[in-house]
């Protein structure tokens, strides 16, 4: 015979069952808000009184080289918002060895349409600066809605996709162009074996290229400086960096998901990588 169960029971076997899913809900939190997030594998945080946004490394390294290619060219932070805006929404700010038909790397662009040869938009510093040079033809960019000037340059089958991204851009922007001191900090295992590192000169050798070949790390603005410092942060895990300081701060491999420290001795002058 069956058993049946009333009315009230079955409300409490529900409740306890709500119950029982919350709390184990609640203990998953827990753990996950006191797990050091060294333990928790390797990332960067960018933070600006605009919000925050969590990244790979891989897209912090991207990110950093856009803002230091804009740099070079001079151009405005609504020009550096568009491109991240369109680098997102194209490959995740990640340099895709492949795309749709021949497209490839960061922006997605197309040998066929004549942007350049595939090695060469696979190199991010090229590909941004191809990009760049687009987006300063179009006209009044500066002043256009953001997806329509990206539009312009990319000639996608959806131009209106670009502009989910612009708050996104504008946090990045603030960021990596150095505007916003000290918002940018990565974390990542110590690495292993007895490999040496590619060390400080390899880094200041790979900033030279996105930067320009009279890249300096004397800061002639606190703007430059940490922009400086915060693409050095970004690639500290290539190059082996071990420490980065500047204007009285200091970010150290070792402690990466501190972020930047309170450091007396940083030179406010120039930026110190190591």
């Amino acid at each position: 015979m069956r058993r049946r169960f009333s009315k009230g029971v079955i409300a409490i076997i529900a409740i306890v069952i709500v119950l029982a899913v919350a709390i184990t809900v609640g203990v998953f939190k827990l753990l996950d808000r006191v797990t050091p997030l060294a333990e928790q594998g390797e990332g960067c945080t960018v933070t600006t009184p605009a919000g925050s946004l969590d990244l790979d490394i891989v897209q912090a390294e991207v990110a950093s080289t856009i803002a230091a290619v804009a740099a070079r060219r001079k151009l405005p932070e609504r020009a550096v918002v568009i491109a991240y805006a369109t680098a997102i929404q194209e490959s995740k700010l990640v340099n895709l060895p492949f795309g749709d038909r021949d497209s490839i790397g960061v922006f997605q662009q197309r040998p066929s349409q004549g942007w350049g040869k595939p090695a060469q938009l696979a190199d991010p510093v090229y590909a941004t600066g191809r990009f760049f040079s687009a987006l300063v033809k179009v006209k009044n960019y500066l002043k256009l809605p953001l997806h329509k000037a990206a539009q312009e340059v990319q000639r996608s089958a959806d131009g209106s996709a670009y502009a989910q991204h612009e708050d996104e851009g504008k946090i990045l922007a603030a960021a990596f162009t150095g505007r916003v001191p000290k918002a940018v900090h990565c974390w990542f295992p110590a690495p292993k074996g007895k490999t040496p590192l590619p060390g400080a000169d390899k880094a200041k050798r790979g900033l030279a290229r996105a930067l320009g070949s009279g890249t300096s790390l004397n800061a002639a603005s606190q703007k430059y400086g940490w922009l400086v410092a915060t693409w050095s942060v970004a690639h500290a895990q290539q190059f082996g960096l071990r420490r980065v300081r500047y204007s009285g701060q200091s970010w150290t491999s070792a402690n990466g998901d501190d972020g930047w420290r309170a450091d007396t001795e940083a030179p406010a002058s120039r930026v110190e990588i190591s």
